[in-house]
This record gives C-alpha cells, structure tokens and sequence, in this order.
C-alpha cells in the first residue's frame, strides 16, 4: 500500500493532498515523507530561541514520549534575516529531520544543500540515494519574508 501523495504548493508556502480522477492520489512515498519531515513542526528543543518570543514551543501531540520526533524545526528561522548563518542552520535542521530515513534504512544516503537564491529566497537541495543506487533529487524553495 502506498502512501497518499502530497505536493507542494509553491506560492502558498503549503503541502496538500492530490487529487487524481477525484480520489486521493497514491505513490510517491519518498517524496511525501520528506515534505512531511521538514514542513511539519517539529518541537522545539529547550534551549531554543523562539521566534515569537511566546512559550508555544509546537510540535504534534503524536510525539509525546516517542523516541523520534516527526518534523522539522526550520519553523523556528520564520523571522530571521535570510543570511549565510541561517542557511547554514536551515541545513542542520534538515539533516536532523531526514535522519530517520538513514536509521530506518529507508535510504542508504542523504545529501543536502541550502543555497540563498535572492534576498528572500532559501533553496533546499534534498538528493537521496536509495539501497539499489538510484537517486532521487528533490528541491524546495521557501520565500524568505524577512529581508
């Protein structure tokens, strides 16, 4: 059985079911569990800086007690000036989000790259090599409101 399909959504910054002959598209699992790891909250850890300054440190409830969270934490960089260091971190949180996938062996390798494209755009480059060889390459682009 194959996961329901979830596509990006470029201009509205969102991920959403597909459709396909008016029913719930299927397949892509990779791709899918990749958008979910790093476009869902991920709570934050303890010692990290809220973006809000509030105390709503996210997550799903579904984490509680789980030894592995789902998501990532690239929420927390929401009001941070797009720079070198902040590409940098998006990065991290990226390893730490797919980290999973190399632990469960859904992947044999897991490369990653951020690039700053203009003043408000970050791109992600997510290559994934999988146990026969073949790589999948996936590129997001997130629109960066703080310049």
């Amino acid at each position: 059985m194959t996961d329901i399909t979830t596509t990006w959504i470029v201009d509205r910054g969102v991920g959403d079911w597909s459709i396909s002959g008016g029913a719930l598209a299927s397949g892509d699992d990779l791709a899918t569990a990749v958008l979910i790891s790093l476009f869902t909250d991920r709570r934050a850890d303890d010692d990290d800086t809220l973006p809000d300054a509030s105390d709503d440190r996210r997550g799903w409830w579904g984490d509680l007690d789980q030894d592995v969270p789902i998501g990532s934490r690239l929420w927390l960089l929401d009001r941070s000036r797009l720079s070198e260091d902040v590409a940098n971190t998006a990065k991290g949180y990226v390893a730490e989000a797919l980290q999973w996938m190399l632990d469960d062996q859904v992947a044999a390798g897991i490369a990653i790259a951020t690039a700053i494209a203009s003043r408000s755009q970050l791109n992600i480059l997510v290559t994934i090599t999988r146990h026969d060889g073949s790589v999948v390459p996936l590129k997001y682009s997130w629109a960066w409101s703080q310049v």
